[in-house]
């Protein structure tokens, strides 16, 4: 008897798959434990794996396609089994996640469709040969990617495995790939413009298929909702473009942001083509593209061709624009002139506010500060450093020392679930990096367990990663507890807010000289200040305070934390 194969939840956030190639195609044998396709879910590309014995009747989603959890995806079954009913029940008994729907549903659907067409009838793409090109999830936060470059044009020839665009996520900038061939029919969004998870971004087929009928199609199917979104998209469009008309006789963009949303071109006026690596390291360096030239694919620019480029003839160019520059400088400036620039804000930033302001504005915060005097850690760093095979930070020993704390109060090593709160029994520290683009959250898993050489050569090495963008998706998830170390900038005291899904982040300050009293008298020391935020659902004040009065007997003693 045929079974269906549905989208299993593959991580614990996991909302939907994007199938980014099958293995396998209709009519293939399979046995149990082969696999059947590469699925890319919200933490990593992962392999599919049969359970059944047979045939494989029916494929239902294309490469590149999208499908939520439970959602059908195919059908195995014995050679020659007539699957038409199960197909039809698929199609009029089930929902896309292969829940069943009510008549009421049902009609509601259809008389969206009706409304959503203008009442016409149903459009039949069937025998248009074009497929969609939709925007990928490439990161497990992503929640929409911008289109920092078209690679192709409207009218090129591609095959499977060109590069499309580069997309700008949350995490970094990757390539878009093609995953069949044919001619690119339609481009929907521009360069700079976003597009959210599944929106159509392009349309690929033979040349000369109606891509219009297949864009209508998939209109209709989809819900009031997004169609109202896709109204919305258009008259955005619609606005830039007579803005971009209008703005013939006003003054042109700053040149940041004239070289983020116009096309570069090259020596003969076509495009540059360039990695997102090799354009960074250009524009760090102050390298125009178009005077270099790519070793890569077609002639494609890549990181050395940068690194190795060597400026020709440009240095009186540079002197004339020198000169001008010391010119403009002393022409004076009308008193009271604004100016300002915007930025488009980048996908890290966006999950980044998005995250903590669900934080702050979700979970109940409190915070706890004390003072640390650190006089007897730094003479044990200098000591222990004498000895280590790496060097040992303050910040590792805070590590080190914070580890141990929870594990003598395991109320703070905790998370709220909603109807129940979680006790962590294993210590996972995050550290935030602070990035270019945002915040990341790297994590020492197993911190209690782990000596100080060993956390301080992870630390280092993640900290690394981050800087350069080489973070796997194990780097940055599992926290328990978290700590923002601002000290190395010169603040004394701060407070974080709360990194989900801990209860409680860490904010530790600089080490500053001062005065203290000690036995009596006023004598210099080294003090260094903490502040616990706390979610109030999960910890209470007295809870946080003897946290941190443990943390700070370890830190004033640091004997204590090697026991």
């Amino acid at each position: 008897m045929a079974e269906v194969i549905k989208m299993p939840k593959m991580s614990d956030t996991m909302e939907e798959g994007v199938i980014a190639s099958w293995l396998v195609k209709e009519g293939d044998e399979v046995s149990s434990g082969d696999i059947l396709a590469e699925v890319e879910t919200d933490k990593a590309t992962m392999e599919l794996e049969s359970f059944e014995d047979g045939v494989i009747l029916h494929i239902g989603i294309k490469e590149g396609d999208a499908v939520p959890v439970n959602g059908v995806i195919a059908i195995i079954g014995e050679k020659g089994e007539d699957i038409d009913g199960l197909l039809k029940d698929i199609e009029n008994g089930e929902d896309a996640d292969g829940s069943d729907k009510s008549d009421d549903d049902k009609s509601d659907d259809k008389k969206e469709s009706k409304d959503d067409d203008g009442g016409g009838d149903e459009v039949d793409a069937s025998d248009v040969n074009a497929s969609l090109i939709t925007m990928p999830k490439m990161s497990d936060t992503m929640e929409e990617g911008v289109i920092a470059s078209w690679l192709k044009k409207e009218g090129d020839k591609v095959e499977a495995g060109d590069i499309l665009a580069e997309v700008e996520t949350d995490k970094a900038t990757m390539e878009l790939e093609a995953y069949e061939d044919g001619t690119l029919l339609y481009i929907g969004i521009k360069e700079g413009d976003a597009a959210p998870i599944d929106g159509v971004i392009a349309v690929i087929g033979e040349e000369g298929a109606d891509y219009k009928k297949l864009l209508k199609a998939h209109e209709q199917k989809s819900s009031g909702g997004e169609s109202k979104k896709e109204e919305n998209k258009n008259k955005s469009e619609d606005q830039k473009s007579t803005e971009s008309k209008s703005d013939s006789g006003s003054p042109k963009p700053s040149p940041k942001a004239e070289s983020a949303n116009t096309e570069k071109k090259g020596k003969d006026g076509g495009r540059i083509f360039a990695s997102p690596l090799a354009k960074k390291i250009a524009q760090d360096k102050g390298i125009d593209l178009a005077d270099v030239d790519g070793s890569g694919n077609n002639g494609r620019i890549i990181k050395s061709d940068v690194e190795n480029f060597t400026p020709k003839q440009k240095a009186s160019e540079g002197a004339k624009q020198e000169s001008k520059s010391e010119q403009s400088i002393n022409i004076p400036q009308v008193v009271g002139e604004e100016r300002y620039e915007e930025v488009k804000v980048s996908q890290m930033r966006k999950t980044v506010a998005k995250r903590l302001a669900e934080s702050k504005f979700s979970a109940p915060h409190f915070y706890v500060t004390m003072e640390i005097n650190m006089d007897k850690a730094m003479e044990a760093r200098k000591s222990i450093n004498e000895m280590s095979p790496v060097k040992i930070s303050f910040n590792d020993m805070v590590i080190k020392a914070v580890a141990a704390s929870l594990r003598q109060h395991p109320k703070v090593n905790s998370s709220w679930m909603g109807d129940k709160i979680r006790r962590n029994q294993h210590i996972h520290v995050g550290m935030a990096v602070a990035v270019e683009e945002g915040l990341l959250v790297p994590v020492i898993r197993f911190a209690d367990n782990k000596s100080l050489s060993h956390i301080a050569a992870e630390a280092k090495d993640f900290a690394q990663k981050a800087k350069n963008k080489e973070l796997e998706q194990k780097d940055w998830e599992g926290n328990t507890f978290t700590i923002s170390n601002l000290g190395m900038f010169g603040v004394e005291e701060f407070t974080a807010i709360i990194n989900p899904p801990d209860a409680c982040i860490l904010a530790v300050g600089g080490i500053k000289q001062t005065a203290i009293v000690k036995d009596g008298e006023l004598v210099p020391g080294n003090v260094m200040k903490v502040t616990l935020s706390c979610d109030h659902r999960v910890v209470d004040g007295a809870v946080g305070s003897a946290f941190l009065q443990t943390l700070k007997g370890l830190l004033e003693d640091p004997v204590r934390i090697l026991i």
